[in-house]
């Protein structure tokens, strides 16, 4: 089964000779260290993740604005006597109009995601979940933009709970200010046939900002400082709980001068993932330092390359919340070659 990508690309290369559209390929490689020292916290786990994923495409453009890909993104953890860990196939369509942008398919995350913050997405989530299978559709003007997507997570087994994602992010600019808001419900159901019944659990988190970006109006490259309220509902249907309120203050700030930026964030508020407990990392996939009611995280980073190819980033994060401060370190290595 793992041989039909590799025929896939083949059989597209291979008709493509009798069309006068264009081609399109795109090789990816991702590396990434990332050693999170969290040894005695009540909310996080200590962890090293590391590894590499290659990402090969294929594919065909025509009008202009048309395309199909298909590929192939490949996963090994360092250290791992397995050569491929995980195999994730890369499938799908593309307009790209003047102000459309739609896609549908098994297509990589950071088409959606970077524009949400760790509280929704934790860094880790990137490494082992890299595509969104679903669809997307993206409004841009001159004003602002406007995203809504729909990520299919879970097909339901006796082995897998029935789950997806349903999700909007906007931004409106104004010279230098800028209101943004992002979000998203997510549905958790049941496996099939349960051994144990289950509640099905609904999750919506928002953050709803206000912010100035300064970048290139300063001696600094980039300068962006937004402050934001964040709000939580979650209810599981069976045990009657009804809808858990939560809410908090979300700032950050972000400043970068000739690749050597700082990145803080600090939370204050309701304490965040309230049935963490009881499904963890299943049910919540941002970051469960947010368990905390008073968090604060600033990552001093340094780019190596900037360059459409190439990105190579070193972070060392300062966590600070339980009364204690954590540390991490982070490389990241993306290369990033095509042809479009």
């Amino acid at each position: 089964m793992k041989k039909w990508p590799f025929l896939l690309i083949s059989f597209l290369l291979i008709m493509t000779e009798g069309f006068s559209q264009e081609k399109t390929w795109n090789v990816g490689l991702f590396s990434f260290f990332d050693n999170i020292e969290f040894g005695g916290s009540g909310v996080k786990v200590p962890q090293t993740m590391a590894g590499v994923m290659v990402s090969p495409e294929a594919g065909l453009r025509w009008d202009t604005v048309h395309r199909i890909s298909i590929g192939m993104n490949l996963m090994h953890e360092f250290g791992s006597r397995t050569a491929i860990e995980n195999f994730y196939p890369l499938a799908y369509y593309e307009f790209s109009g003047e102000s459309l942008n739609f896609i549908m398919g098994a297509f990589p995350r950071d088409r959606i995601a970077a524009r949400y913050t760790r509280l929704f997405f934790q860094d880790s989530l990137y490494y082992y979940r890299p595509n969104v299978e679903g669809v997307c559709a993206e409004f841009t003007r001159e004003w602002g933009q406007v995203d809504l997507w729909l990520d299919w997570t879970g097909r339901q087994s006796a082995e897998v709970n029935e789950a997806f994602f349903a999700g909007i992010s906007a931004k409106y600019k104004e010279n230098v200010f800028y209101l943004s808001h992002s979000g998203y419900m997510f549905h958790f159901a049941s496996k099939k046939d349960p051994v144990i019944e289950e509640a099905l659990h609904d999750n919506m988190l928002f953050r709803t900002s206000m912010g100035m970006d300064l970048s290139g109006r300063t001696f600094l490259d980039r300068l962006d400082i937004s402050a934001g309220w964040v709000a939580a509902l979650e209810r599981a249907r069976a045990d009657n709980t009804g809808w858990i309120k939560l809410h908090g203050m979300l700032l950050e700030a972000r400043a970068e001068f000739r690749g050597i930026g700082l990145f803080n964030t600090y939370y204050h508020g309701d304490r965040l993932m309230h049935f963490y407990g009881d499904h963890g990392n299943d049910l919540y996939w941002g970051d469960p330092a947010y368990r905390s009611g008073n968090y604060n995280r600033t990552d001093i980073y340094l780019k190596f390359f900037r360059s459409r190819m190439l990105d190579m980033e070193l972070t060392w994060s300062l966590h600070f919340l339980e009364s204690t401060v954590y540390h991490e370190q982070m490389l990241k290595v993306k290369v990033d070659i095509n042809n479009l």
